[in-house]
């Protein structure tokens, strides 16, 4: 039974040093880029999806560059906006074979999780962003292991969270730096405007949205892990 237990006191703690190191703090993820550059990278996940063409739109119209992270689900039901994307020269990541959280994934499905890629098979780097930015004790080692690099962000537009538009984009305006990497999703009703809002006030603020591989990102190294930690828990 003694065993057992320290089995399973083992596992507790390498999941919460996944979630805590892996998704919180985010050390060793790629992160922010230069806070001295005056430029953003706009990210979206859980595309593309029936809203897709409202977001080109509104990107286009303001010359903005943004990087979409995709499903595959998203992808193979949506082939028509997956090329838009491509020819309006956005970028393509992965967020993932299917939606689901990493600790709800057996090691062999994650493997698969991670190894898909919209991409697959053209120059990388490529790029995998979690579903929820969510870490098992493998995550890590499985994106290693695929020649992926694991993306994350440091602002949150929150257009999950049923606010109107102006108060999600003020929100961001609020907390966004040089060199931040905004996260928003392909899907909410909100999001189209929330992105226009947005765009509007990066011009006014000076910083420019650029790929996120050209901004580019850096690995979250020990100091800005502890700041998003704190950023994190202290809320």
């Amino acid at each position: 039974m003694r065993g057992w237990r320290w089995a399973a006191l083992a596992g507790m703690g390498a999941v919460l040093a996944a979630e805590v190191g892996g998704r919180a703090a985010g050390w060793g993820a790629l992160g922010p880029g230069d806070r001295a550059r005056p430029r953003v990278a706009l990210t979206f996940d859980d595309g593309p999806s029936e809203r897709t063409p409202e977001l080109l739109a509104v990107l286009a119209r303001h010359a903005a560059a943004a990087t979409f992270f995709v499903t595959a689900p998203a992808a193979g039901g949506w082939p028509g906006h997956l090329t838009a994307l491509r020819t309006a020269g956005h970028g393509l990541e992965a967020h993932g074979r299917w939606h689901v959280h990493a600790l709800l994934l057996p090691p062999w499905r994650e493997w698969a999780q991670v190894r898909w890629h919209p991409r697959a098979g053209e120059p990388g780097p490529h790029l995998y962003r979690p579903p929820y930015g969510g870490h098992g004790p493998l995550t890590r080692l499985l994106a290693r292991l695929a020649g992926r690099e694991v993306a994350l962000w440091d602002v949150e537009g929150r257009d999950w969270a049923g606010e109107d538009a102006a108060s999600l984009a003020a929100g961001v305006l609020d907390r966004v730096r040089p060199g931040s990497v905004i996260l928003l999703h392909d899907g909410p009703t909100v999001t189209p405007a929330l992105l226009d809002a947005l765009l509007v006030g990066l011009a006014g603020q000076d910083l420019q949205p650029v790929l996120l591989r050209d901004l580019p990102p850096r690995h979250i190294g020990w100091r800005e892990g502890w700041r998003r930690l704190a950023a994190s828990y202290g809320r």
